[in-house]
């Protein structure tokens, strides 16, 4: 079979089983067990090939979900064993959560101490991501909590084998004493996100406060463990398909298939809700700006089609910066803006991982009052900056989180199925904000020219330098 028309049968063979799976749920068509499992067996089997030949991580991601899914509702006294691999995959992604939030954390406030250097560009710019993420979270947390995605759940089983407790109330002098350590090694062996981030928020100050000399090394050690970390996340992606698959298949076996339309509501509920966020909020913004909205679409339609595809917003960036300094923002403004607001201003995601964590609990049949969202909000707020560069980083901010609140982990097993198609549009949307702050901080400045370009604006501050696009004629290498 020609490579070229595996695809094609892939999703013939896939589309044909899922309708005839639906047809005998809702007893339109009469088949004996047997055979419906053949039908479904077929249609997986031509997937498998289809993934052979894909050789992809996000591929296999999917596959195993199918894959799982087909094991939970045929085999589920099997698929009960299976658990162990997918508590062997959370095990090991807890690891990550400490040492990448410090090092991200660190890296992000300290490494900019040359704000001061900078002038009102630094504040002006910081105050922007702020209010702007900020928005974000909460139109996720008002969409989950419209759409109600996670509700409804049949939870049947999972109880009996998983504790799940909802988080006890607390009085608002509980709140703020739990945000601030006692001792961080206590912080990091009970996964406390939230005086993790404490902790290294006031470490990254003290850091940017001490002399250039005594900074450096600290700055370094945190880059490289930050980087070291990001390495370390890939590596456990790989048992991923494993883990995942193994969640589905314990899930499935539970819960039946019911689960997978919860997913679908949930997909939905993210598209609808970046959609409004662009519509209400990044929409009114560009047009106080003054930003020519034409020309801005055209600008960014390249950087945000790099950024679906590959999912990693850093994969975009120096096309991102070339075509803003040419829609006629300053070199030193993009130079600044664009890189600080990669750690600073992930739209998309914020959105994302307020909207997932309140589905989790709503898959457990949790109810959070509104106190504990806004904390949690706020958490999410601080957790998910600098992690724009690497896909599916943002599964680690959000099991820390769930794992804070004492939420059940299982129901992140099957959004990370479908997180793929998720994480294209948050990233897009990442890109698209950070275009459009370094034209709002331009416009701020006064520095904003859209009539003409600025590319031959020079700056004479080296650290920017190398941040900036390549010359004319290394252009084709970035396209």
């Amino acid at each position: 079979m020609k490579k070229s028309f595996i695809p094609l049968v892939t999703l013939i063979a896939i589309t044909l089983a899922a309708i005839v799976t639906l047809l005998q749920q809702y007893e339109v068509i009469s088949l004996s067990t047997q055979a419906l499992a053949a039908v479904r067996w077929s249609g997986t089997a031509v997937l498998l090939v289809y993934g052979l030949q894909k050789r992809s991580l996000t591929t296999w991601i999917l596959i195993s979900m199918v894959v799982g899914a087909q094991i939970g509702y045929d085999f589920p006294s099997f698929a009960t064993n299976l658990n162990v691999l997918s508590k062997v995959f959370l095990k090991l992604i807890k690891t990550i959560i400490a040492p990448l939030i410090f090092a991200t954390l660190v890296v992000g406030i300290a490494g900019h101490a040359n704000l001061k250097q900078i002038g009102s560009m630094g504040w002006k710019a910081l105050l922007y991501f702020e209010v702007v993420t900020t928005i974000a979270l909460f139109i996720g947390l008002a969409a989950i909590n419209i759409s109600k995605a996670g509700e409804g759940i049949d939870m049947t089983g999972i109880a009996e084998t998983e504790e799940i407790q909802a988080p006890a109330k607390q009085t608002w002098a509980d709140i703020i004493l739990h945000i601030f350590p006692e001792n961080i090694a206590k912080s990091v062996a009970e996964g406390q996100v939230l005086q993790i981030v404490v902790f290294s928020v006031i470490f990254a100050i003290g850091l940017a406060m001490v002399t250039e000399k005594k900074r450096k090394p600290m700055i370094d050690f945190c880059e490289s463990l930050s980087e070291t970390m990001f390495k370390f996340t890939n590596i456990i992606m790989y048992f991923a398909p494993v883990g995942v698959g193994a969640a589905i298949a314990y899930t499935v076996g539970h819960m039946g298939f019911g689960i997978l339309v919860n997913l679908f509501q949930l997909l939905a509920t993210l598209y609808v809700a970046l959609l409004a966020f662009v519509l209400l909020v990044l929409l009114p913004i560009a047009l106080i700006a003054r930003v020519p909205i034409v020309r801005f679409l055209k600008a960014i339609s390249g950087p945000v089609s790099i950024a679906f595809a590959t999912t990693s917003s850093e994969a975009a960036l120096p096309r991102a910066m070339e075509e803003m300094e040419k829609l006629g923002v300053p070199r030193r403004i993009v130079a600044f803006v664009m890189p600080t607001g990669y750690s600073f201003n992930l739209d998309g995601t914020t959105l994302y991982l307020a909207l997932a964590a309140v589905f989790v609990a709503q898959a457990a049949g949790i109810d959070l009052s509104w106190e504990q969202q806004l904390l949690m909000v706020f958490t999410l707020m601080l957790t998910s900056k600098g992690v724009a560069g690497v896909p599916r980083a943002s599964l680690v901010i959000l099991l820390g989180t769930v794992a804070s609140f004492n939420l059940p982990v299982w129901p992140l097993f099957a959004i990370l199925g479908i997180d793929e198609l998720m994480d294209m549009a948050r990233t897009s949307i990442n890109v698209t904000g950070n275009c459009l702050a370094t034209a709002v901080v331009a416009r701020w400045e006064g520095e904003f020219h859209p009539e003409k370009e600025v590319g031959l604006v020079e700056t004479t501050n080296p650290e920017l330098e190398s941040l900036l696009p390549k010359k004319e004629s290394e252009k084709a290498e970035l396209v």
